[in-house]
């Protein structure tokens, strides 16, 4: 039987093809040479900084560990630092099933399959979004790829990686859109699962659309109890397999707290680094000012959400979007770059809000409904065939607009980068790792000077470090670690088989004072102070 648009087989079909169509534009944008598990060089590359390399470290120091309990401990990348693939934005979910399979098949690196399937479910899902407003198959393929085809997504993807699974967002929009079932729970508690395991950023997102959900449905008894532990109580499962709670501080980090990384109100029309047919505004100059541009083809179909009024059952979605927007901007709202503080917070407040800090990052929910809200709003104003016209027009209009940021795409992993040079070169570092099974950088520190190269080395050594980049790390704990690490140094106390890196003058004086004469040695090697424990007895 040929099949039909109303057809299961149709359905299905075009369902394939929209994810055939995201992954190939993965594909065309980054190149196929991501892809292979063992290629490795785009990632050690170093060309757009060292994010990239820490999640490499993070999984090939967690696949020589032996299973934990919880599973996501990684002491091998960061010992008494607390350590875990969480906190390596290594994507635990795909460190857990690529361990679990290692005996059958070895994965140096799984960056560039979850580029592939961020893409093919992006569009899969965008696809179904659309498939809310219209059954007509060109505006359903042209409005997932509009879904694909933006620099809110692609931008993560060019170097955030779990990041880039902006797909746990269509799915938590198009499940707080559509009618429930008996499959409704079990479907919210796999997505917050899945979001848990995926980036700390996302979770609440997704939460929120549940929020908005069970708002919606208004249950009752039993089962709404039910529901209301068991969805958060899997997404508190998932973060305590990852190793989310071997931390009792730190969480806000050390750098920008929140309301220095809001959303500036011009960021949505902001082409930034992105975009040439939107002009380049004045931002606050923060790390996140190109993540709000949806490009202009994207811009246009969100446009026609104001011929859309939302039905009463949808009231609570739009809240919680106005929520999640209020967050991404922020008491200290920024207008074309100029900040002002509307309401103070206490600063308990602020601290625990800034483990959030990139609030900017909330948008991303907000843009995704408008585009949806002016899929819906564009079929009723045009009618479903020229509906579909416009978007394919709309397609276009994004690929013209955004040539900027795809040629800076391509610049990001260009498949004739070479690997990173290795740092350490001389030769004391092969014979030390023959003999050496740790290497310590005193003082203890998150992403601290020679970090990478020392971290890189020991990774591909198989030694243990606490030389780390970790997203987030306990200063408690650095200072505890500090201490005893010089006490035991200047008391010529060192830890058996451990190197140190000295990265200070205290810690450098500390290792001369408690040297053991015809025992431990001293060098300076490849500008780095190295104090090398027993090395005349290893001779």
């Amino acid at each position: 039987m040929t099949p039909t648009p109303q057809s299961p087989a149709y359905t299905t079909l075009a369902g394939v093809l929209a994810a055939l169509a995201g992954a190939a534009t993965i594909i065309v944008l980054f190149g196929w040479h991501v892809v292979p598990p063992y290629n490795q060089h785009w990632i050690l590359s170093g060309m757009i900084g060292p994010d990239p390399v820490q999640y490499w470290l993070g999984w090939n120091f967690f696949r020589e560990a032996p299973w934990s309990w919880p599973p996501g401990l990684n002491p091998r990348y960061g010992m008494e630092l607390a350590s875990s693939i969480f906190y390596a934005d290594s994507i635990p979910l795909l460190a857990f099933l690529f361990k679990a399979i290692q005996p059958l098949w070895e994965v140096p690196q799984y960056w560039g399959i979850w580029l592939l399937a961020c893409g093919a479910l992006q569009a899969w899902l965008g696809w179904r979004l659309v498939g809310l407003a219209t059954s007509d198959p060109i505006a359903r393929l042209a409005g997932a790829l509009l879904f694909v085809i933006q620099p809110m997504m692609l931008n993560r993807l060019g170097g955030h990686f779990a990041l880039g699974a902006h797909w746990l967002l269509l799915w938590g929009l198009l499940l707080a859109l559509t009618p429930g079932g008996r499959w409704r729970v079990p479907g919210w508690a796999l997505l917050v699962l899945a979001a848990s395991l995926i980036h700390s950023y996302l979770l609440p997102m997704v939460l929120a659309f549940w929020t908005a959900d069970l708002w919606r449905r208004r249950g009752a008894g039993w089962r709404l109890v039910a529901e209301i532990v068991l969805v958060p109580g899997v997404g508190l499962v998932g973060l305590w397999a990852a190793g989310f709670f071997v931390l009792d501080t730190g969480f806000a980090g050390t750098r920008e707290r929140f309301g220095e990384m809001q959303m500036d109100l011009l960021a949505p029309v902001n082409a930034t680094v992105w975009g040439w047919l939107l002009p380049a505004l004045p931002d606050t100059g923060h790390v996140e000012v190109n993540g709000s541009y949806a490009g202009l083809g994207a811009l246009i179909l969100s446009g026609f959400a104001l011929f859309v009024r939302p039905v009463r059952k949808h009231w609570p979605l739009v809240v919680v979007l106005g929520m999640m927007l209020a967050f991404a901007i922020t008491h200290r709202p920024s207008f074309a770059g100029h900040q002002v503080t509307l309401l103070p917070l206490p600063d308990r407040l602020v601290e625990m809000a800034s483990a959030l800090r990139a609030s900017e990052r909330f948008y991303w929910p907000v843009a995704y409904a408008l585009m949806v809200a002016g899929a819906v709003g564009l079929v009723r104003l045009a009618g479903p065939p020229l509906a579909g016209l416009i978007m394919a027009a709309l397609v276009v209009v994004q690929v013209v607009d955004l040539q900027p940021g795809f040629r800076r795409l391509a610049s990001y992993f260009p498949p004739d980068a070479p690997q990173m040079a290795a740092q350490l070169q001389h030769p004391f570092w092969l014979a030390a790792a023959g003999e050496y099974g740790a290497i310590r950088a005193v003082p203890a520190a998150n992403q601290g000077p020679y970090w990478e190269p020392i971290a890189v080395f020991a990774a591909q050594r198989r030694m243990v470090t606490d030389a780390v980049y970790l997203a987030r790390s306990d200063e408690a704990v650095k200072e505890r670690l500090r201490a005893e690490i010089l006490s035991r140094l200047a008391e010529g106390r060192p830890e058996p088989g451990t190197i140190y890196v000295l990265r200070d003058a205290e810690s450098l004086a500390a290792a001369r004072a408690g040297q053991r004469a015809g025992r431990d040695a001293l060098f300076f090697l490849d500008g780095i102070h190295v104090l090398a424990p027993d090395w005349a007895d290893t001779r």
